[in-house]
């Protein structure tokens, strides 16, 4: 109804249905809303961001489907004669075992200080990630990483060492197709032929064989344990290094193998109570002369290889622990006192296989091989080559020639005593080392002519054929003269020093296996045991009278070169040739050496233990040669072993006719063969 004046009627307002704090709920459930709406739309914007992080790292790495695990580097495993282990080459630092190979204790223990949950997770442990998230942010820095074992092992595959974000996002994706592709246990197996030890070893069985000097089958639960912890720091925890440390580090893997039922509490008491450490190294490194001379000759027996070989050697582990004892205990007993820094020792059998090597003093100081590389004057131990073209040429033992002052051109050789003799026998100038008669031989049979005969027994070095050679002036390989001595203790027959016998792939099968071989007859059997009979009167009462061994028939020859720069000594029984240098590297000279001194007393001391418990072998062919008790003072007084006197540039000499025997001599059979029948033995 319109009021009186025209105007619309006023209604009363009605009273509002709705509670005063409705609006206000209203409002705060559109502010709850809002905030759930905004976490959803963040969290799906942050989950496409990170997918497409993950798609952009993805996408730096390989096509999945052309991944693989790339090939382990091959290890060469250098065996002794008895299958013991010498040493490791290659990368690796040893090769790959299986995990069925090990004591279960051995990869539980990397389970348990490195990846608990490795059975349980999918390659990547959120868990293991949180917790060291939370590490993190309490240390302010990258304390703790989270990886698995599987991510360690990819990035030990795939990926470099950097630290990144980047690198983690690769690390989780491949550490997935790791999982997608191998069962856990073969995992497992790949991380533990994989993983960094320090000191140069990759993989468990290197890094068993680096400490504690033993295969990993083998290791104990200690041990284990030791090997399970260092993997984390690996240059701060080497037990050889820092054993403390390394022992900390094992009792924290033991009781977390106690924690998860890897151990029980009584080995774990045990293993505690005796802690594991590091081992010597067996022969004190010098077998590592005798595995780089292997690499040195590989290529020769085999081709290209690219999984693990083993190479099996003709060295006796025992012969080289004795060789390298009895050579670094006279060094540290009288080398300073002599002025003597260096050594070195070949021994090997008549027919060239090694027995023992030892290239230097310590190989860890010095890795250069001194038996093998290192080529010095031989002095007087060159002799025998002279006496042996003499007797060839017609001279026997008892050959007299004259001791007494002799000069060509410019030089004149001196005897060591600067004594003469005069008439002497060669048998007793042989053994009594004296410079006249040497040089004398070499004149009347022709420095070319000793040249030869040296390279016929396997001297490769060059030589000088000049009249200095007969005082051993050109410089061979202590290598070269041992194995040139072997033909005088084999009865005549060259050889060619060997160390490998066989070499064997990762399947067994064999890729190389020696065949007997070498120079053929190079000396007759007269003219070997007029050698023999000669170089044993050394032994007799010459200058090697103090190296005799009781019961064996010995021969050999010193030598100590100008000025007393070199000693040598290179002797044999019948079964066994060794050979001793001493000196400086840099040449310095010794404070007068000489070959029948400290050589000959590491050669004995040697010989006597490499002889032990065997019967005395004979000399070949040298019964018929054999000197009658006769009265040698008056030469033992003057004819002490002599350096090499001045040095001559004796270019051109003439050579002399062959030598009439004296009246009182007896003469070889005449030999009416050619040079290559008698080279190769044919007729004898």
């Amino acid at each position: 109804m319109a009021n009186r004046a025209g105007g619309p009627s006023r209604k009363p307002a009605k009273a509002s249905a709705r509670p005063a704090g409705a609006g206000r709920k209203r409002r705060r459930r559109s502010w709850l809303g809002r905030i759930v709406y905004a976490t959803v739309v963040l969290g799906l914007w942050a989950v496409i961001g990170l997918a497409g992080l993950i798609a952009y790292h993805a996408s730096q790495l390989p096509p999945i489907d052309q991944l693989s695990v790339p090939k382990r580097p091959p290890n060469i495993a250098i065996l002794a004669s008895d299958g013991t282990l010498l040493a490791n080459r290659g990368e690796t630092g040893g090769r790959v075992v299986s995990i069925k190979e090990l004591p279960p204790y051995l990869p539980r223990a990397f389970v348990a200080i490195e990846d608990r949950r490795f059975y349980q997770h999918f390659g990547v442990d959120p868990v293991g990630i949180l917790r060291a998230i939370g590490q993190n942010l309490t240390r302010r820095g990258v304390a703790q990483g989270g990886s698995t074992l599987t991510q360690q092992l990819a990035k030990n595959l795939f990926l470099t060492p950097e630290r990144s974000a980047s690198r983690k996002i690769q690390e989780a994706i491949l550490a997935l197709w790791l999982e997608h592709k191998y069962t856990k246990d073969e995992i497992l197996e790949l991380y533990l032929n994989r993983v960094y030890f320090g000191a140069g070893a990759y993989g468990v069985e290197a890094a068993a064989q680096r400490y504690f000097g033993k295969p990993a089958k083998e290791v104990s639960l200690a041990q284990a344990a030791m090997l399970g912890g260092l993997v984390q720091a690996p240059s701060r925890l080497a037990p050889n290094r820092n054993l403390p440390a390394a022992q900390a580090r094992a009792a924290q893997v033991l009781a977390a193998m106690q924690e998860l039922g890897f151990a029980s509490a009584q080995d774990v008491r045990v293993a505690l109570a005796q802690p594991a450490k590091p081992a010597n190294a067996r022969g004190g490194g010098s077998a590592n002369y005798v595995a780089d001379l292997v690499m040195d000759v590989l290529d020769d027996y085999v081709g290209k290889f690219d999984t693990d070989i083993t190479v099996q050697t003709t060295v006796d582990t025992g012969l080289q622990a004795a060789a390298e004892k009895t050579l670094t205990e006279e060094l540290n007993a009288k080398g300073a006192r002599f002025n003597v820094g260096q050594g070195a020792l070949v021994s090997m059998r008549p027919d060239g296989a090694i027995r023992a090597l030892i290239g230097g003093r310590d190989y860890a100081q010095s890795q250069f091989n001194r038996a093998t590389t290192a080529k010095r004057q031989p002095g007087s131990s060159f002799k025998p080559f002279v006496y042996l073209t003499a007797v060839e040429h017609g001279a026997t033992p008892d050959t007299v020639r004259d001791d007494a002052p002799i000069r060509i051109g410019n030089w004149a050789p001196e005897n060591y005593s600067h004594r003469y003799e005069g008439p002497v026998t060669l048998r007793t100038a042989l053994a009594h080392s004296l410079n006249t008669v040497a040089v004398r031989l070499g004149q009347e049979v022709g420095p070319k002519a000793v040249v030869q005969t040296a390279q016929r027994l396997g001297i490769t070095s060059p030589l000088q054929a000049n009249g200095s050679i007969a005082l051993g002036t050109s410089e061979v390989t202590l290598m070269e003269m041992v194995g040139a001595y072997g033909a005088f203790a084999n009865g005549g027959t060259g050889v060619i020093p060997y160390v490998v016998t066989a070499v064997k792939g990762q399947d067994g099968k064999v890729l190389y296996k020696r065949a007997e071989s070498g120079l053929g007859r190079v000396i007759s059997a007269d003219a070997d045991g007029m050698m023999n009979a000669m170089m044993h009167e050394t032994f007799v009462s010459g200058t090697a009278k103090k190296a005799d061994i009781p019961g064996w028939d010995l021969a050999g020859k010193s030598g100590t070169t100008q000025d007393y720069r070199d000693a040598w000594f290179i002797g044999y029984s019948g079964s066994l040739v060794t050979g001793v240098w001493l000196g400086n590297d840099d040449g310095e000279l010794t404070k007068k050496v000489t070959g029948g001194t400290l050589p000959a007393e590491v050669w004995r001391s040697y010989m006597i233990q490499a002889l032990k418990g065997q019967n005395p072998v004979p000399l070949p062919n040298m019964n018929r040669w054999r000197r009658a008790p006769e009265t040698t003072a008056s030469v033992a007084s003057a004819g002490q072993e002599a350096p090499g006197g001045v040095l001559g540039q004796i270019f051109g000499a003439p050579e002399a006719p062959a030598p009439r025997p004296t009246a009182t001599a007896r003469r070889a059979p005449k030999d009416d063969r050619n040079f290559i029948e008698k080279l190769f033995g044919i007729g004898d």
